[in-house]
């Protein structure tokens, strides 16, 4: 059966519940993709927790080398990392108990999506966090 990405009230009800979200591959510079978008969720109000172990801080939260460093519970792991790099993230998504493993906008593996599944993950592969949460739930920022 082929993945089908969860509905977008469903969606929209993953981000209303979200508190920490855990960036994988979190660059700590500025013109990067990954900070841009981590950046804009933070200014909506999300608590962003940077994972890249080549950095100590990045938007000014402390930077973890990896899931299982980080000392709190998170919700949804965001995945900036290459689609062939997914499964090992969602093995460590699963083993600290996240809510959701969210693969953005072009990063798709069925591999990693059935690793989550398997451990109640919900899954949300090849769509944008910020782009859904902008048009889930619009506000002013």
């Amino acid at each position: 059966m082929a993945f089908e990405n969860p509905s977008r009230e469903h969606i929209k009800e993953m981000l209303a519940g979200a508190g920490n979200i855990a960036v994988v591959g979190l660059s700590d510079k500025p013109d990067r993709t990954s900070y841009m978008v981590a950046e804009a969720m933070q200014k909506r109000g999300y608590r962003i927790i940077p994972v890249n172990p080549n950095a100590e801080t990045i938007l000014g939260e402390k930077s973890y080398a990896s899931l299982k460093d980080i000392p709190e519970p998170v919700d949804i792991v965001n995945v900036f990392r290459r689609s062939e790099h997914t499964p090992p993230v969602a093995e460590e998504a699963a083993a600290i108990h996240a809510k959701v493993l969210w693969l953005q906008l072009g990063i798709f593996n069925d591999e990693a999506a059935e690793i989550a599944q398997r451990s109640g993950l919900e899954v949300i592969m090849d769509r944008c966090i910020k782009v859904e949460d902008a048009v889930l739930n619009p506000r002013n920022v």
